[in-house]
């Protein structure tokens, strides 16, 4: 009889592990757990009482005066500096990543398999582990090129550009090599030079690998505090991440509702370029290019 009764709850727990019902609840539960931190910032956003961790309940009081104090500080000369910098690091990431993929996907060279390898090591180490070097290079080199000195946001552009190089090439590459080199030969029997053909071929069929590249450098450096701290030196110049960093540095002064407020606003641009790059990250514009 125990025999009979073990292949029953054996078919009684796949049945049950069948039931599609618990992945819903799985969701839900990761859903809220994701949620309620975006709620208590909301909700400390919009408090009359400024503080973060004092707040028992959510929504209990509704204000905008800790987004009227955003005027009263540089938060809207920090966003400036921080957009400036995010968006063009963005579009160099773009350019310099797929020209070098477009090299290391196409061309066959000396050298090529060691610098895909060096740039497989490279990236394995974060870009803040090197802040002391690149904070004595840019205090020489500024004696040099003001420009490139410490203190300018075109010094901290070339800092992440020389740190996204490596991921977004080794990213771009493997991307590169699903286009069919047929399209680059037609293109060339057709008297297509190579200049064409990555502008005028390649870069449109790869649309969705530059997309999410961009989107990931714009995010990376919108927020990044380290190196930012490291070569902005004066307020005038700092980023967001920076900026605000000092109004809850001090914990007997840190105002948390006016950091809440300027924390919600400056989610909004990685909303609005994730909604705007939406379609062509989820977009596979390579596929049915070339018939099989």
């Amino acid at each position: 009889m125990s025999q009979a009764a073990a292949p029953e709850s054996a078919t009684t727990l796949q049945r049950s592990t069948r039931w599609p019902g618990w992945k819903y609840l799985l969701a839900v539960g990761i859903v809220a757990y994701a949620t309620f931190p975006l709620l208590y910032v909301l909700s400390a956003a919009f408090a009359e009482s400024g503080t973060l961790t004092g707040s028992t309940s959510l929504f209990t009081s509704f204000s905008t005066k800790n987004f009227a104090a955003l005027s009263d500080t540089r938060y809207w000369q920090w966003a400036g500096n921080s957009l400036q910098v995010a968006i063009t690091t963005a579009a160099g990431s773009v350019l310099m990543g797929a020209a070098a993929a477009y090299a290391f996907s196409r061309f066959r060279f000396r050298g090529r398999r060691t610098g895909l390898t060096t740039l497989l090591v490279i990236q394995m180490f974060p870009q803040m582990l090197a802040f002391v070097a690149i904070f004595l290079l840019l205090l020489t080199l500024g004696e040099i090129v003001p420009a490139l000195g410490l203190n300018s946001k075109l010094a901290l552009i070339c800092v992440y550009l020389g740190g996204a190089l490596g991921t977004n090439t080794f990213l771009m590459y493997g991307f590169f090599n699903t286009i069919p080199t047929e399209l680059d030969e037609a293109a060339r029997i057709d008297g297509a030079t190579h200049a064409q053909i990555y502008w005028g071929i390649v870069l449109r069929l790869t649309t969705p690998i530059l997309a999410v590249v961009a989107l990931l450098s714009f995010i990376a450096t919108f927020g990044e505090f380290i190196l930012a701290r490291v070569v902005l030196t004066s307020e005038k110049s700092w980023t967001l991440a920076v900026g605000m960093f000092t109004w809850v540095s001090d914990q007997l002064n840190a105002n948390w509702g006016t950091f809440a407020a300027g924390a919600v606003i400056a989610a909004l641009p990685v909303l609005v370029l994730f909604l705007a790059l939406q379609k062509y990250i989820v977009s596979g514009l390579t596929a049915g290019s070339v018939k099989g």
